[in-house]
């Protein structure tokens, strides 16, 4: 196994299906608290910081299908969208 320097990077990769499936269902977790008047932004940074569900309407079945990934699969995606954004910002 080779030797791993503190300042070596690591790479992530993350799949195409994965990033789709987080996307499903952000999007109807999204409808569903929007439906129900809550505020999104709010929510989902409560989830995500707590990990506490009940943050997250049963609406839709929402709070069940965003069990179904992990937080950091979430905030990967997340991430990955905002940097997207400001790359194609950059370019215009």
């Amino acid at each position: 196994m080779p030797d791993r320097s503190l300042h070596d990077t690591m790479y992530f990769n993350r799949d195409v299906d994965t990033r789709a499936r987080v996307d499903n269902i952000l999007g109807t977790v999204y409808e569903a608290l929007k439906e129900r008047g809550y505020d999104p932004k709010s929510q989902l940074v409560g989830y995500l910081l707590s990990g506490d569900p009940t943050y997250i309407t049963s609406h839709k079945d929402a709070r069940s299908l965003i069990r179904r990934l992990e937080r950091d699969e979430i905030l990967e995606s997340l991430v990955e969208y905002y940097l997207e954004y400001l790359d194609n910002k950059e370019g215009n």
